[in-house]
């Protein structure tokens, strides 16, 4: 609710707003995000950190002290803080391009805003592009991204584990699909405009295992497209 109310006061410095639940996939996506906009200076990290995964805790152990070989986070009190799939020169990019500001645990968007004025304020009169040049942008990991095909809804093939984040694009019409390893390794990207052909690609491909699992991912691939259709927000039930 914090992360709505923000995002719809729309206040001038603001960049980008949302909720991180997980202390390695939630905190990859801030990365990406961030890396991508690279006139982002600051980070506010507020309102209630996650139980048990401590994404807020992770994310300043992350500014402070990086990962160590394993790409674990060093400091994190979070369960399991491990960044599979971002490298050692995202992190340190991400490191260089911000400052992460502490307001965990408040809640209150009237300070939130405050913090959001008084840090834009400070980048007024900087140039961006002279600012954007001292940092190397790093390059890509090289995940081939799949688009799919149509495909016989009768013929089920069900194989291989692993587990699927789901996340509609309205303004593009896709859905774009995440199949990561247990060990949270991203695996494959797969998009698509309908729920019927993103889970044939799945199934065809045997990155499905439990006939529960491809019922579920069925379900969520479903209301994902509905979001898309009729104008609601996409929340995932599990990953």
């Amino acid at each position: 609710m914090l992360a709505d109310k923000i995002a719809e006061m729309k206040p001038d410095g603001l960049s980008i707003v949302g909720k991180t639940e997980t202390e390695n996939i939630g905190i990859e996506k801030i990365i990406q995000n961030v890396l991508a906009a690279t006139s982002i200076r600051y980070l506010i990290l507020c309102g209630k950190d996650s139980q048990g995964h401590c994404s807020g805790q992770t994310m300043l152990s992350l500014a402070a002290n990086g990962i160590d070989s394993n790409k674990r986070v060093i400091g994190s009190k979070g369960k399991k803080p491990v960044l599979s799939n971002t490298s050692i020169d995202e992190v340190n990019a991400f490191r260089n391009q911000l400052k992460v500001i502490d307001l965990i645990e408040c809640d209150d968007s009237n300070t939130i805003l405050a913090k959001i004025d008084e840090l834009r304020k400070l980048e007024t009169n900087l140039n961006v592009n002279e600012h954007d040049s001292i940092y190397a942008r790093p390059k890509s990991n090289g995940i081939e991204t799949f688009s799919v095909q149509s495909k016989n809804p009768y013929k089920v093939k069900l194989d291989k584990a692993g587990y699927f984040v789901i996340v509609p694009k309205a303004h593009t019409g896709l859905i774009i699909v995440e199949h990561y390893s247990n060990d949270n390794q991203l695996l494959h990207i797969v998009k698509g405009d309908n729920a019927r052909d993103l889970y044939w690609t799945i199934i065809d491909n045997k990155w499905v295992t439990e006939l529960s699992h491809a019922a579920y991912l069925g379900k969520e691939l479903a209301i994902a497209e509905m979001s898309i259709n009729h104008d609601f927000k996409y929340i995932q039930d599990k990953a």
